[in-house]
Order: structure tokens, then C-alpha cells, then sequence
């Protein structure tokens, strides 16, 4: 194979050709990588582009060894471009919503097999946010050296390109509206599946616990046996530099505005439980590298990011009224800060 070919950008580039006429599809950045070459990061759009209407976000391969969270959001464009031909439903839903797609945010550090950028920069690290309360050593983000993990890139610094192109769609496709939703694909932490949501610099309360509390009531009522873990990600570690807390806090400057990001965090650890000797491969400690059990994840999550289209396209239906906010307060901080938060 040529090494200036990524696999998961040619499947990426056959779903916009598939899509051809029915999506559309630009190129935000083109990132360089060692050897004079350089790959595109493409951001894909269907559905109503009238601001007036909801939108919703899918983004994946934030991090270059997390295939998996690519993968996710590929089987769900695909699924959704392989239906609008005879899937009456599915275009009247698109009508009322703006679908949004990055899928491959870091093709560098895929090609690469690094979680880091090509310049060694950790993307989930790089916006200007500070951790208010003391993050983990290195885990939290650093600032001593692009060869050690979870590096911030210089203080001071613009944010990378990779970084730049995602605030730049979410700005332009999901801040722009009244309401939106993003989901944001990872793996790599503990045997279960975590959906978290902001913040990751505080272990404050976001200013809508009420709407994010409403949104986990319509997911529980429609799938009471799901996998998933929801939850703060200030639960399980704080950090300096996350992107979506950069772009929560931005959203929040506009009062009318409601912006709801959330990250699938899908537990790794378990796939290496059911096979151990995907400890010794750098890949397979972050994906499932046996077909079967990836066919099996794909199914598990693309149910998820069905839901959260639908959620979006019918907000008006589940986000609590300006009386009935107080409760769902009430309810979400007996959920997720049982000591009040600090």
C-alpha cells in the first residue's frame, strides 16, 4: 500500500461519492504529514440548511489510534446515504434538521498511528480552557513536551489546525441555531461505555443540566436496556483544553442559544479483556480488532446517533418549559452532583 494512502479516508471519500447530489461535503483543512504529503478534513452536510432549524454534530478520529469512533460515525453516514432513496421517513425527518459530519478530524495521526496530531499536539487538549480545580499529572494536559502524552502545544499559541477546523463547522453549522446537539466518538477508558458532557475544566454544573437531564429521560424512555454510563466528565478526571468545553462556553455567550455536546467514551478495556493479545498491538488497544465483535459495535452505537438526530429534530417536544426547569435542576443534581457540586 502506498504510504500516502489512508484506508478510512478512501471509505470516507466513497460515502460523499455515493452521496453524490444528495450531501455536501467541503474540505476544511488539508493537514501535512511527514514525506511532503498531506490529507483533507472533511466536513459533510445534509439535511435543511435554514438556521431557524435544529442541527446535530457527529464527529470521530478526534485522536488518530481511536479508529473506532471513525468508524461509528462512518456506519451511520452510510446508513443514512444508503436510505434517502426509499426511506420516506428519513427525508421528512431531514426537513426539520441539519446533520453535520466530521468523521476523520485527525487523518494524521491515523496515518501515523498516534493519538496526537502530526505536530505531537493532543487536539483534546489544545483549546484555550483552563482546569479550575487540579487536573491529573500528564493526563490532564501538558505543556513540557510533544513527546510525552496529552501535550497542549505551546502557551499562547494558535490552536492546530485539526482543532481550528472542528470549532470552525461547529460555529458556522451548530452555534448558529437556536438548538444543537454533537456527539463526539473516543475510546479508551474502563469496560463500560460513558457518555459525558461538559464540563472537563471544572467540577462545576453546566448552565443545562435541566435540557441535558431531559434529553437522558427521552433516551431512557426509548431504550431502558442501553450500555451506556451518563455521566460528568468532571465525574472521572478533570483536564485542561477541552474542545467542548471551548465550544459550550462560546455557545453560552448567546442566552437564546442551546448547545448540547456530549462524548462517547466507548470502554476499550473490555475488548481487551475478550482478547488479551490485543495488548500487543498499538491499534488494538483502543479498537476491536476481530470482525465480529466490530460489527457488534457498530450496531451497539449506531442506535445512538439515530436517536440523538431525532432528539434534535424534535426538541420542542422534550426540552422542559421555563416552569418545569427548576425540577428537572432538581432531579439532575440529585443524579450526577449528589454533593452539590464544587
Amino acid at each position: 500500500m502506498p504510504n500516502n494512502v489512508l484506508p478510512e479516508l478512501q471509505a470516507l471519500e466513497q460515502i460523499i461519492e455515493l452521496g453524490a447530489g444528495r450531501l455536501q461535503s467541503r474540505v476544511v483543512r488539508q493537514v501535512p504529514v511527514a514525506g511532503g504529503h498531506s490529507f483533507p478534513v472533511y466536513a459533510i452536510t445534509l439535511g435543511n440548511p435554514d438556521l431557524g432549524v435544529p442541527g446535530v454534530g457527529f464527529f470521530g478520529g478526534v485522536h488518530g489510534l481511536e479508529r473506532i469512533g471513525s468508524e461509528v460515525v462512518m456506519a451511520f453516514l452510510r446508513n443514512v446515504v444508503q436510505r434517502l432513496s426509499w426511506d420516506a421517513v428519513l427525508n421528512r425527518q431531514l426537513e426539520s434538521v441539519r446533520l453535520v459530519f466530521m468523521p476523520i478530524v485527525n487523518p494524521g495521526g491515523m496515518w501515523a498511528a498516534t493519538r496526537a496530531n502530526p505536530r505531537g499536539v493532543d487536539l483534546m487538549r489544545n483549546a484555550p480552557v483552563d482546569a479550575k480545580q487540579k487536573a491529573p499529572f500528564l493526563l490532564g494536559g501538558q505543556r513540557l513536551s510533544a513527546g510525552l502524552p496529552w501535550y497542549r502545544g505551546p502557551a499562547g499559541a494558535p490552536m492546530e489546525a485539526e482543532s481550528a477546523a472542528v470549532c470552525e463547522v461547529v460555529q458556522t453549522e451548530l452555534l448558529s441555531r437556536p438548538f444543537s446537539l454533537a456527539l463526539d466518538c473516543h475510546s479508551g477508558f474502563g469496560v463500560r461505555d460513558r457518555l459525558w458532557f461538559p464540563f472537563a475544566h471544572t467540577r462545576e454544573p453546566i448552565r443545562h443540566l435541566p435540557e441535558l437531564h431531559a434529553l437522558q429521560r427521552i433516551f431512557l424512555e426509548a431504550h431502558s436496556h442501553h450500555p451506556y454510563i451518563i455521566e460528568p466528565q468532571s465525574a472521572q478526571y478533570l483536564t485542561h483544553g477541552d474542545l467542548w468545553d471551548h465550544l459550550y462556553l462560546q455557545a453560552c455567550t448567546e442566552p437564546q442559544r442551546t448547545f448540547l455536546p456530549l462524548t462517547l467514551e466507548m470502554g476499550s478495556w473490555l475488548w481487551i479483556k475478550k482478547n488479551p493479545r490485543q495488548l500487543f498491538s498499538r491499534n488494538g488497544i483502543f479498537n476491536p480488532l476481530i470482525q465480529h465483535r466490530l460489527q457488534r459495535v457498530l450496531r451497539r452505537h449506531v442506535t445512538l446517533l439515530d436517536f440523538l438526530a431525532r432528539a434534535a429534530s424534535s426538541h420542542r417536544h422534550w426540552l422542559p418549559a421555563s416552569d418545569a426547569r427548576d425540577e428537572q435542576l432538581t432531579a439532575a443534581m440529585a443524579d450526577w452532583y449528589p454533593e452539590g457540586g464544587r
